[in-house]
């Protein structure tokens, strides 16, 4: 909702928010970084199957849980009882097998609802191609939404398929995660884990006890969990048609919501229960909550980089990749504070040649500054929350919303976007930020050993052809996809006439190139004034958002086979020609500047052509003529 301005004291609280502002941020990242370490631990725990070792004593708990889950799905067991592992090719093979099964089960789930229990609603089926989009969106970690999620999904497919796919592409992407970081410690081995012990053991006690806890608080603080259909409540003040009829009433969906809300940021999925995402009040009803969950959309995402460190035996690595989307996301987030502080200069041309009444007397008052955009923004969080959530949001591939993107300042926009166009790496999705952080390590440790004439290896792996051409595909195919859709949707009638309303020009091709960015990265966010459920954008997102996930884990599982195969060599020292250090504040400026010359070298013409335009026009426009 808009803040509606109308007194003086309003627009002295307005302009004076950058202080308790930057307060709300530095507490935010203050308390992430602190839970990166227990958690961190944990997880490490976890992935190397020593959790019913740890204090907790999960193991003890659940591990009858986790072996009839083993019995059941028919996983083979050594001489000694544990799990059999697999090669990669293998354990890509399951993963690929298992996620296609969960496209299958939720699009059934969709196209069979209205026949299905637990539709308190009565809602019909889901129309095919939209129903294969949210599939594919759910399965992929992306949870895009061409849809509104109380007047289209019922209960049962909520929770049977989209809450539980919450689950199970989190799962997805650790798991692939862990394969990985096997191959960069093993020394040599042919294998690397066995995927369904690693979803398993993932699911069990990694992200159900979190949801759990989590749902809790969430309930506590308002967020509904209910069975129930639809309530027709009273209005307290009446209201009238444009055509004379009076309302009296509203309907207020309910749900099952709480549950879904908490896997869906724990998870990084970011599909919301409500239409309007975490900018709803049942969804997201006061300030603690809204709290809690920006914290859970960076928590694993941010913890995994611990994991990784205490897996490789090597926490030194861990801190480095940490501080590297540090390093990108903190200055992001502030710019994206800024612009939105700084408020539309058209809206504060206007109010500031408005002398003549106490608005324009407090604005154009020296100690003020300029009123916020509040524009599409939720008036209980104000524009820190909402900036730290849109870049929360967008680096760490979850999606979810507490304020409507496409009413950003086109460069406070452009930030969310070029968050998801460099790769999903800054935190990321839990697993698939750290695993594509990884192959920008594996480009700037190639890169850095041509430079300085040393080995290119990391963590005493040697990096060879075979592992560069894994890695600039994972770096290069979410690129094309988001340059090649954006392409053909501006190029043809039914991707270029869907703006809601219609519009044309810089801001059209904004709302374009944010949908496949959103779609070709797997967050799942978007200017929402692109009218995305048709047709062209339900098939085109959708296989956008599917070679993105797979075209990037097959590959990375290619280059986890890889370096388990291959012997780990000695450090021979950091000067002269010896390996080159990675946990250096050198070599994490390296990598940040690997990261960001890839999206500038590859984004940059395209966000002149929307975000800028649209700014240079934007001040344009605002200022008077001589």
């Amino acid at each position: 909702m808009s803040l509606p301005v109308t007194t003086a004291e309003s627009i002295t609280t307005l302009a004076a928010i950058t202080g308790s502002g930057l307060l709300q941020l530095v507490i935010s990242l203050a308390v992430l970084i602190a839970l990166v370490k227990p958690l961190g631990w944990f997880m490490a725990r976890v992935l190397d199957g020593s959790v019913g070792e740890a204090p907790l004593g999960l193991g003890r708990v659940l591990g009858r849980v986790e072996r009839s889950i083993y019995a059941l799905c028919g996983v083979r067991g050594d001489a000694r009882g544990r799990p059999i592992e697999m090669g990669w090719k293998r354990y890509a093979m399951g993963v690929l097998l298992f996620n296609a099964i969960g496209v299958l089960v939720v699009y059934t789930l969709q196209r069979t609802q209205h026949v299905l229990p637990v539709n308190p609603a009565g809602l019909g089926a889901v129309e095919a191609k939209s129903a294969f989009n949210t599939a594919v969106s759910f399965v992929t970690n992306t949870n895009w939404q061409g849809y509104g999620g109380e007047t289209t999904m019922s209960h049962l497919t909520q929770m049977l398929g989209l809450g539980v796919q919450n689950f199970l592409s989190a799962a997805t992407g650790i798991a692939v995660l862990a394969a990985l970081i096997r191959g960069l410690a093993r020394n040599p081995c042919a294998t690397i884990g066995n995927c369904w012990v690693d979803l398993t053991r993932v699911t069990l006690y990694i992200l159900l006890p979190l949801s759990v806890i989590l749902a809790v608080a969430l309930v506590s603080q308002g967020v509904v969990q209910t069975f129930r259909g639809p309530q027709e409540v009273a209005l307290t003040v009446p209201l009238t048609t444009a055509e004379g009829a009076a309302v009296t009433t509203q309907t207020i969906p309910l749900g099952p919501a709480a549950s879904q809300i908490a896997i869906k940021q724990l998870g990084t999925n970011g599909g919301g229960f409500f239409n309007v995402n975490s900018a709803h009040p049942l969804e997201n009803p006061t300030a603690l909550s809204n709290f809690l969950q920006m914290l859970a959309i960076l928590l694993i995402p941010a913890a995994l980089c611990w994991t990784f460190g205490e897996m490789v035996r090597d926490r030194r690595q861990g801190w480095a990749v940490l501080a590297a989307m540090l390093v990108i996301f903190v200055p992001l987030l502030g710019a994206t504070y800024v612009f939105e502080a700084q408020g539309n200069p058209r809206v504060n041309a206007i109010l500031q040649a408005s002398t003549g009444d106490p608005i324009g007397a407090v604005l154009s008052s020296p100690r003020s500054g300029d009123v916020p955009n509040m524009e599409g923004k939720e008036a209980r969080f104000g524009v820190a929350n909402s900036a730290l959530w849109a870049a929360a949001t967008t680096a760490a591939s979850n999606g979810s919303v507490n304020a409507m993107h496409d009413s950003f300042t086109p460069l406070g926009g452009l930030i969310p976007m070029w968050l998801m166009q460099l790769g999903e790496v800054v935190f990321g999705g839990v697993g698939s930020g750290l695993y594509g952080m990884l192959m920008f390590v594996i480009v700037a440790v190639f890169v850095a050993g041509l430079m300085v004439g040393r080995a290119p290896e990391y963590l005493g792996k040697k990096i060879e052809p075979f592992e560069m051409k894994m890695a600039m595909i994972c770096v290069l195919v979410p690129c094309a996809i988001v340059l090649l859709g954006t392409a053909v949707a501006v190029l043809i009638p039914e991707g270029n006439t869907t703006s809601n309303p219609p519009t044309a020009g810089a801001h059209n091709f904004s709302q374009i190139l944010y949908a496949f960015s959103s779609a070709g990265n797997n967050n799942g966010s978007a200017f929402a004034g692109l009218s995305a459920n048709t047709p062209f954008y339900n098939i085109a997102l959708g296989l956008a958002m599917w070679f993105s996930r797979f075209w990037i884990i097959v590959p990375v599982l290619a280059v986890a086979g890889s370096l388990a195969a291959k012997r780990v060599s000695p450090t021979t020292g950091t000067r002269g020609g010896g390996t080159l250090p990675t946990h250096t504040p050198v070599f994490v400026l390296m990598l940040v500047a690997v990261i960001l010359i890839v999206g500038a070298l590859t984004f940059v013409p395209a966000l002149a052509l929307g975000p800028v335009v649209e700014h240079l026009q934007l001040h344009t426009a605002a200022t008077p003529p001589p």
